[in-house]
């Protein structure tokens, strides 16, 4: 089965992680991805670091399956190439520093007027007309000005979500956007922040503290929203998450699992408003059980009762997880250094296998798109004389 988006043609102006994620996940679902890049290095995150044989992890989790053109913006040679590679895209997706496409006369404006067949999303820090706008965004500090760190960590110690969330779930919303309009067949400009991605993102804590006037504490793996929640060491040295999120589970924990009635007909804790405002008599004794358990016992038990759980792990535990083995999620993409494993996409369509293509190294298909678009050897010659390809 062709992926659902064969036949369409994303052309990206990324860096880091946003657009790249946006133009994998059109990728993953058969889009073709070309990846314009600055001869003189290519996107930064090819640099972050050198643990992939001397490609950066960032860039080799982002950017499998593209195409990469090295291609000078500043010289009109340049200039004239993607205005052609554009005049047969679908798709254009950048996320350039604030004002970079309207001095390239990529703005939506000017697009909507050279060409009108494309969508284009633009990804950005804080959005059009307002007073941060002009400012550089990275996900840290997107993550800060949100407030998403200020509910993550502990109380005195705020910490970023490790994941980039910001970035990350913003290039989602960004290909989520390209396919509704693909899937409409209108043709509109797309402008996705990062900062309206997170501000979304927090939508249970502002919710919660407009209407109370609270602002809610971080607790570290747990959660001020549902009580008992959270993390507890088990008699062998490991750690056990253990989470309701209703009354009758509650009811099942205390009963069932832990042996404890008398919290359960405690009238303190027969709801979870009661539960979380004493949150920490609870804490108390579910962790003393617990440490009298193994891990593998408290699972089985809470398993058996209808408790949901989970095993604290760490990276490497996740490199071996039982789940993603049994269920075949590895699969070996190449890179410029030699393959290596990757995970397949999270969406599973039935009769439709994810590319999975290499990741490109800089300007590896620079001469085959050219040709595409009718140059020939000479000409091609010419335009890496000039410096105008790589």
């Amino acid at each position: 089965m062709p992926g659902p988006l064969a036949g369409v043609t994303v052309v990206t102006l990324e860096q880091a992680v946003s657009a790249p994620m946006c133009t994998r996940t059109l990728g993953d679902f058969g889009a073709r991805v070309i990846k314009v890049e600055n001869p003189e290095g290519g996107d930064f995150a090819r640099h972050y670091d050198d643990v992939v044989g001397g490609l950066g992890a960032h860039f080799v989790w982002a950017n499998r399956g593209k195409e990469s053109l090295a291609l000078d913006l500043k010289s009109p040679a340049g200039m004239r190439v993607l205005h052609q590679l554009l005049a047969t895209a679908d798709v254009l997706v950048s996320n350039l520093t604030p004002g970079t496409t309207a001095k390239l006369g990529l703005a939506p404006a000017d697009l909507e007027i050279r060409h009108p067949h494309l969508i284009a999303v633009e990804i950005d820090g804080y959005g059009p007309g307002g007073p941060l706008s002009h400012k550089r965004a990275y996900d840290l500090l997107i993550q800060a000005e949100s407030g998403a760190c200020s509910v993550t960590g502990t109380p005195g110690a705020p910490a970023k979500p490790g994941p980039p969330v910001a970035d990350v779930t913003s290039g989602l919303y960004a290909a989520l956007s390209v396919l509704a309009l693909l899937y409409s067949g209108r043709r509109a400009p797309v402008q996705v922040s990062l900062f309206d991605t997170m501000t979304e993102l927090m939508g249970y804590p502002l919710t919660y503290t407009r209407h109370s006037g609270v602002e809610q504490q971080p607790l570290g793996m747990s959660s001020p929203a549902v009580a008992p929640y959270g993390a507890y060491r088990t008699a062998d040295a490991q750690t056990v998450v253990l989470g309701t999120t209703n009354d009758r589970e509650w009811d099942r924990l205390a009963r069932e699992l832990i042996d404890r009635p008398d919290l359960a007909d405690d009238p303190r804790f027969r709801t979870n408003a009661g539960r979380t405002a004493h949150r920490a008599v609870l804490e108390e004794a579910i962790g003393d059980w617990c440490a009298r358990h193994t891990l593998a016992d408290v699972q089985h038990r809470a398993d058996t009762v209808g408790i949901g759980n989970a095993r604290y792990n760490t990276a490497k535990d996740v490199l071996a997880h039982p789940q993603l083995t049994a269920r075949d999620r590895w699969r070996e993409i190449d890179t410029p250094s030699g393959p290596v494993p990757a995970l397949l996409p999270p969406p599973v369509i039935a009769g439709f296998d994810p590319p999975m293509g290499a990741v490109p190294a800089l300007g590896e298909h620079t001469d085959t798109i050219l040709g595409e678009l009718g140059y020939g050897a000479g000409e091609i010659a010419d335009l890496r004389e000039r410096g105008a390809v790589r």
